[in-house]
């Protein structure tokens, strides 16, 4: 990835990871992903905030150099995740009288994670500033978005935020400003990254919201010149609202459940609600936590597998329960053959997941007319409820 200028004085000097297909070991990368380093050069000081993966650290000292960069006094870490840690001590071997700024936490972390000596750093708290002649750094705290120890660093003069992973999205591109595709990475990242700590997230934004913010420059994927545009998603996303959408998530091994899924389906969507449907045996885990984001209902449907559900269905569970989804309601359509305890196996699995069970449908081998009854007795009773809450 090249330097890119931001504002005078102010510079991209990250990389991309264009092939990158899994994250953490864990998280789906369909369209890769970047780390944004940015290059501050003050009058007297230069700061570097925040640096990329040890995998793309080429990149960095590439753009550094493009750039002619002698001496880096301060390289700030937001965050000591080593995506964005992880070429700090390749940094201070390059630039040795270079000092690592962030808070105490971070500190901590940084010294176990990365082995950097104690006297490298300068610690700072909320509200702190650091001069570089001409532009002023302030540090706010803004925990659990999504680890304790994160900040934020406003750039005063030039009104540009640099929230490390708040406001994120993982996405390889080119185009860093584009401001017409960056909803949907950005709200997958969101819902994978983000979620679980939904009310963090809302005391974060109150506090940033304060500050005169013209950009913000997360430190992954688009950097947002309508800084407004991006807030005001993260608020809708952070919410504890629902739309008038159901979740349907099924696995069958031999058609029962398909055939009662599918048509759940089209009864739900004949009452004029929206549904996201998902066969867990091909499925994008990150397009399915991103329609948790916003569904009102979820709708489990599984064969019975040793009496439980199917271990991909129970993955859905663990999924929701991880993300700590604010669905309100949750359902269950199972089959089964010769033993059945879906139901009670299903409540033990999502114990963060406070939604209303909603009238199950479970039915021994394949569905019958009557079994079918009961699945339009479940669209009604899921209209029912998106109606209480006044979602249609």
């Amino acid at each position: 990835m090249a330097v890119i200028k931001i504002k005078e004085s102010i510079y991209f000097v990250g990389a991309n990871h264009w092939d990158r297909r899994l994250f953490d070991e864990l998280i789906p990368l369909p369209d890769g992903t970047s780390y944004n380093a940015y290059l501050v050069i003050g009058e007297n000081k230069v700061a570097l905030i925040d640096t990329v993966d040890p995998q793309t650290k080429q990149q960095l000292f590439d753009n550094l150099d493009e750039l002619k960069i002698k001496k880096i006094d301060y390289v700030i870490s937001n965050h000591a995740e080593q995506d964005h840690s992880g070429v700090i001590t390749d940094v201070l071997e390059k630039y040795p009288e270079a000092k690592v700024v962030t808070n105490e936490k971070c500190k901590v972390m940084l010294m176990d994670l990365l082995l950097i000596p104690e006297e490298k750093f300068i610690v700072i708290k909320e509200k702190d500033t650091l001069d570089l002649g001409g532009k002023t750094l302030e540090f706010y705290m803004i925990p659990w978005v999504h680890w304790p120890e994160t900040m934020a660093t406003y750039l005063k003069e030039d009104k540009i935020l640099f929230p490390c992973d708040m406001f994120g999205s993982h996405t390889a591109t080119s185009d860093i400003f584009d401001e017409e595709h960056f909803y949907v990475p950005a709200k997958r990242y969101y819902a994978e990254i983000m979620s679980p700590f939904r009310n963090n997230v809302r005391n974060n934004i109150e506090k940033i919201k304060k500050l005169d913010i013209e950009i913000i420059a997360p430190s992954h994927g688009y950097i947002y010149k309508d800084a407004k545009k991006i807030i005001s998603a993260y608020e809708d996303w952070s919410s504890e609202n629902v739309k008038n959408e159901v979740v349907i998530a099924y696995v069958s091994m031999h058609g029962s459940t398909k055939k009662m899924a599918e048509f759940l389906r089209e009864e739900l969507i004949k009452r004029g609600i929206k549904v996201n449907f998902f066969n867990l045996t091909v499925t994008d885990t990150g397009a399915l936590a991103m329609s948790l984001i916003d569904a009102a209902t979820l709708v489990i449907a599984t064969p019975t597998t040793l009496a439980g559900i199917h271990p991909k269905a129970a993955y859905v569970l663990y999924l929701a329960n991880l993300l700590r989804i604010k669905t309100k309601f949750i359902s269950i359509v199972s089959s089964y053959g010769w033993a059945e305890k879906t139901l009670e196996v299903v409540k033990t699995l999502a114990p963060n997941v406070k939604a209303e069970v909603v009238y199950p449908v479970i039915t021994k081998g394949y569905p019958k007319e009557k079994d079918f009854k009961e699945l339009e007795k479940l669209a009604d009773e899921i209209l029912a409820k998106h109606k209480s809450l006044i979602l249609v």
